[in-house]
């Protein structure tokens, strides 16, 4: 029967009653309180009033929910100034009513948060792939653009490289002379920054950087920053004109005089979980002047 709630609702009705004042015609000559009243007269009573009433109730101005409970715990009904019939009724009936629509609120917040939750790692997983993407064709891009290279030279080249691992092996390496959001300095920025591409097993895609016109540029293995650690391989596709196809291969291609052959694009292969995705991305061609886009 919830007795607490309903000393509650008692207490809150006792300092804050539906109306402050109430009015009544008497039917009857009658006497109230030493005074004669005709019939026909407006009798006025405020319960605001009478409820705050010091020789009425004891701690008449404080909120005490237990006034209207028994030894026992109970609520005592039979205490003076219970509020009975439709008040309390109507305002127990509305706490229930709240009491169920905050539960039923509650339940679609969860439910349809377990809905929208659904997908979210493939999304996320999405949004991955496409921002790897997109920086990678930007810096290729920019690699391709005055001052970084001049017309006629080749932008993007398969030296070999030596990182800090210390295995030597043909990288795809490209300049960016205003360098590259993912690189961080350990001091002040420098220029001229040259940078190579290798995927490794564990780590990801890896970018490796270092400044053509530090002391020890030839000497000290490149800095090292990781671009994706989702990148499981880094193939070439290698365009055949006398036959008009393309292949792919895991390695660079060597020329018939042995040497690294710089492929016509790049394929990326990501995985997450039980998902993978791979991207193609075409290397751009030397551009004279300001690109057209």
């Amino acid at each position: 029967r919830l007795p607490y709630t309903n000393a509650v609702v008692a207490e809150t009705i006792r300092l804050y009653p539906p109306a402050w004042i109430m009015g009544r015609r008497l039917l009857t000559d009658m006497t109230v309180g030493g005074w004669d009243l005709p019939s026909g007269s407006i009798v006025l009573g405020s319960p605001w009033i009478l409820h705050r009433d010091p020789a009425l109730w004891d701690r008449a101005t404080s909120f005490v929910p237990e006034r209207w409970l028994d030894a026992d715990g109970g609520y005592d009904e039979s205490a003076p100034g219970q509020p009975r019939g439709f008040t309390l009724l109507e305002v127990l009936l509305s706490l229930a009513l709240v009491a169920l629509l905050l539960i039923a609120m509650n339940t679609a917040v969860f439910s349809m948060g377990e809905l929208w939750g659904r997908g979210t790692d493939k999304r996320l997983f999405d949004q991955h792939v496409f921002a790897v993407t997109r920086y990678l064709e930007r810096e290729l891009r920019m690699a391709t653009l005055p001052p970084a290279t001049r017309m006629g030279d080749p932008a993007i080249t398969a030296p070999e490289i030596k990182p800090i691992s210390g295995l030597s092996d043909n990288l795809l390496t490209f300049d960016l002379p205003a360098g590259s959001r993912l690189v961080t300095w350990p001091d002040h920025p420098l220029p001229d920054v040259v940078c190579s591409l290798q995927a490794r097993e564990g780590d990801g895609l890896v970018l490796l950087w270092h400044s053509s016109i530090e002391t020890k540029f030839a000497d000290d293995p490149p800095r090292e920053t990781v671009v994706s650690s989702l990148v499981t391989a880094l193939n070439y596709d290698y365009y055949d004109t006398g036959f008009k196809t393309w292949s792919t291969e895991t390695v660079l291609k060597k020329d018939s005089n042995g040497q690294p052959m710089t492929p016509q694009r790049l394929r990326l292969k990501f995985s997450y979980d039980n998902m993978t995705r791979e991207t193609v991305i075409t290397l751009p061609a030397n551009t004279e002047g300001l690109p057209t886009f």
